[in-house]
């Protein structure tokens, strides 16, 4: 995950500041030159990490944090101020013309995955009712207008090409195209390089005089830490940059790269990738971001994601079902594709608060495979034994299990877990109805 390392660096940090009664300047002093240890292995700017931690000792030092009655928790919201500020202090959304077409030129160097980044830019402006059209500027790789034109047709987007031409010259007939088309959105897959060059700055310089974009996006990659922070300097230099987009924030990054960026360019980090698949893109929220680093979770994002991937409709008539004894393993399966469309189970954990040390312990027990194994075995059933699974004999759960390449010791495994949780749902639907009618609240998860 994310950011783990660091996380964990700085909980133990605020953890033994905690357990003090009063704080002293040394006990402040020692903080955060923990502190300053967990920032720099991350791989931050030491410039950055530097400002850092002057301007929390600052603050930290003050009477009003030292004489207070919980210092401890006084100096983690300063921490988490601070952070918030270093990543942009709120969110930066994508600038959209009131004219049309509005031009996003999409910049960075090979294997950042820019190319799939345009196609993710482009499933994500669709949700708000553009149109966007996708420009193959990239000539030099192989396989890259290939690659975006398989991408523009999973999106449902159209990719303007003319093959190994200028680049320059297929910008600019791709805007004659998208007004043709009435296209709003134009999104420019533009050329990389392995590494920053003239010629690459030249042509980029380019097609930015020519279309004089609303948006010129750098995407760098996160896991490449210092490195991103100076690719992203050295491309603000040369063509002013608006946004960045961090992509594989998901991986194992050390987050070096989201604690820098916004303090050295200047440039907001407005969007971040969060897994291969096309709609796993976010707006940036630094405050959150800062709350998923010091182990305060992110539920906004949590009940963002829950209400983009359910339907209300639909989980008004699973509740129905419950309280009936209705549910079915049909039901059972499409409320888990819902569930796990909202992204990795340990990541949406991960959102809740007081979850950090759950989640350790918890390590290697989640297994998205046991999930697959669910699913096969669910849908290797004939929809009368989803309905009724009561009617499930020795032979029935013998051709489940071969269909599903499972035992028939995991298909009476899930069929226990799937009475069980039954039961269970419906004892809380019971006991919830009872509330509600005696006046008192609806039942609420522990971590409401």
């Amino acid at each position: 995950m994310a950011f783990e390392g660091l996380s964990d660096r700085l909980q133990e940090v605020f953890r033994k500041l905690r357990g003090k009664g009063k704080i002293s300047e040394e006990d402040v002093k020692v903080a955060m030159r923990e502190v300053r240890l967990a920032l720099l292995e991350a791989d931050v700017n030491y410039k950055v990490v530097k400002n850092f931690v002057a301007s929390v000792s600052e603050r930290a030092v003050g009477q009003e944090v030292l004489q207070s009655v919980a210092p401890g928790q006084q100096i983690v919201k300063i921490v988490y101020d601070e952070m918030s500020n270093l990543m942009g202090e709120s969110e930066n959304k994508l600038n959209i013309s009131p004219k049309p077409p509005t031009i996003f030129m999409v910049v960075g160097l090979q294997g950042a995955g820019k190319t799939t980044t345009v196609a993710k830019l482009a499933k994500s402006l669709i949700k708000q009712g553009r149109r966007p059209l996708l420009v193959a500027g990239d000539v030099y790789r192989p396989a890259a207008i290939n690659q975006l034109q398989v991408l523009g047709g999973q999106v449902g987007v159209p990719v303007f090409s003319k093959g190994i031409a200028n680049p320059v010259d297929i910008t600019r007939d791709s805007l004659e195209y998208a007004k043709t088309n009435n296209r709003d959105v134009i999104l420019i897959d533009t050329a990389g390089r392995l590494h920053i060059n003239e010629e690459l700055m030249d042509e980029l310089k380019q097609i930015k005089n020519l279309t004089e974009p609303h948006e010129i996006l750098l995407v760098v990659d996160a896991m490449t830490g210092q490195d991103a922070v100076n690719v992203a300097e050295t491309f603000n230099n040369d063509l002013g940059l608006t946004g960045v987009i961090l992509t594989k924030l998901d991986g194992d990054t050390r987050g070096g790269a989201a604690l820098s960026v916004k303090a050295v360019t200047g440039c907001p980090i407005k969007m971040v990738g969060m897994g291969e698949k096309l709609d796993a893109l976010e707006t940036f929220y630094p405050e959150r971001m800062a709350s998923r680093i010091l182990g305060m979770g992110d539920i906004l994002t949590l009940v963002e994601k829950a209400q983009a991937n359910f339907d209300q409709k639909q989980a008004k008539e699973v509740e129905r079902k419950i309280r009936q004894q209705e549910f079915t393993l049909d039901d059972f399966l499409q409320q888990m594709q819902q569930v796990r469309s909202m992204g990795p189970l340990e990541d949406l954990l991960g959102m809740i608060p007081g979850m950090g040390k759950q989640m350790k312990s918890m390590k290697g027990q989640i297994d998205e495979k046991e999930l697959s194994h669910v699913e096969a075995i669910i849908k290797s059933m004939t929809m009368e034994e989803r309905r009724d699974p009561a009617i499930l004999n020795g032979s029935r759960k013998k051709r489940i299990a071969r269909g599903s390449g499972t035992k028939v010791q995991e298909v009476n495994r899930l069929l226990k877990q799937f009475e069980d949780s039954r039961k269970l749902m419906k004892q809380f639907t019971d006991m919830s109805g009872k509330k509600a009618k005696r006046g008192l609240p609806n039942l609420k998860l522990p971590f409401n």
